[in-house]
């Protein structure tokens, strides 16, 4: 029996994809990745909903360094796809070695996406993937070249597709056809490609070059502002923010709450000696309850380490707050 590995990410291309295989009588293997930026919830139930086993890899670490520096750059937002791509298939052709399967599957479409499904990025991310003999697109295979597993009569080429385009009116048609009922929609699971978290990630890394993985999930959280050189502060919307900005705050950060009135936490984060404390809690002051227009106390402390201490401020009003936002397309 041929039995080949893909891409999975539970949206409705990629299920297609194993469910065109699948009508062939081909043992299909799932592969999803986890990192910062998306995780395997979505390829979970599209996986059970076909009857196939699915591989979950973390690829924090080298994704994140494809996201520092893309070798082809970036599509609309920090979604760096051709390199992505590259490197999930590398991983999948690992996979299939050490499981000893045929080949490796994509749901890729071409022309669906401009930056990364034109017919040159197919290519390139076939070629700079390292397996781009053992790689089939099955959803537009027909308007490809035929592939070794084509040729070999592993996969037959007749029983392909040839759709293209951004229209999904033939990808809704087969999920139709073949009850596939539960799909995410396309793109909806990576954070790369959600302006407001992109800028927010931009800017981390232009203030703090040697951020690494683990910094990434404060991103995800709360409010942000940027308070000059290179210094930047969180500050919590609700409950659950200011929890998991308190469990994600590193050595060296200060964290600012205040004193006597519902609010939220805040978390400086500098290189600097002697970050803006007093700007800090002011900040995070106007999100608290306190009176606007009278002083308040916010007490800080920094992590790891025993400086602490109480400051009285003024909350800052909502023009003052607002021009150290961290917002898209402002820098």
């Amino acid at each position: 029996m041929t039995k080949a590995i893909g891409l999975f990410s539970g949206g409705l291309d990629s299920m297609l994809a194993a469910r065109l295989l699948q009508e062939q009588g081909i043992e299909v293997t799932a592969l999803a990745f986890t990192s910062p930026f998306f995780g395997a919830r979505r390829a979970k139930k599209g996986a059970k909903q076909l009857g196939v086993e699915l591989v979950i890899a973390d690829i924090s670490e080298p994704h994140f360094e494809v996201v520092r520096n893309p070798a082809h750059g970036y599509g609309r937002n920090m979604n760096p796809c051709l390199d992505c791509h590259a490197l999930m298939i590398r991983f999948a052709g690992r996979e299939m070695e050490k499981r000893g399967l045929d080949f490796i599957f994509t749901g890729e479409v071409l022309g669906q996406r401009p930056f990364s499904q034109n017919r040159k990025a197919l290519d390139v991310v076939a070629r700079e993937s390292g397996y781009g003999e053992s790689l089939l697109r099955p959803l537009c295979a027909k308007l490809l070249k035929p592939t070794r597993m084509e040729l070999e009569g592993l996969v037959d080429r007749e029983r392909l597709l040839d759709i293209q385009g951004r229209s999904r009116r033939r990808q809704l048609e087969l999920a139709r056809q073949w009850g596939l009922t539960e799909y995410s929609s396309p793109a909806g699971g990576c954070k790369l490609t959600d302006p407001g978290f992109s800028h927010r990630l931009r800017e981390a890394l232009a203030d703090d070059p040697g951020m690494d993985v683990r910094d990434v999930e404060i991103l995800k959280v709360g409010r942000h502002f940027r308070l000059g050189g290179g210094v930047r502060l969180v500050v919590g919307k609700n409950r659950a923010d200011n929890e998991r900005i308190e469990a994600l705050a590193r050595e060296g950060d200060v964290l600012l709450r205040v004193v006597g009135h519902p609010g939220p936490l805040g978390c400086l984060r500098s290189r600097e000696a002697e970050p803006p404390l007093e700007t800090a809690a002011a900040v995070t002051s106007r999100y608290s309850d306190a009176p606007r227009g009278e002083p308040c106390r916010v007490e800080w402390r920094e992590v790891g380490r025993e400086r602490r201490g109480e400051l009285l401020v003024t909350p800052f009003g909502e023009e003052e707050a607002r021009a150290f936002a961290i917002l898209p397309g402002k820098r």
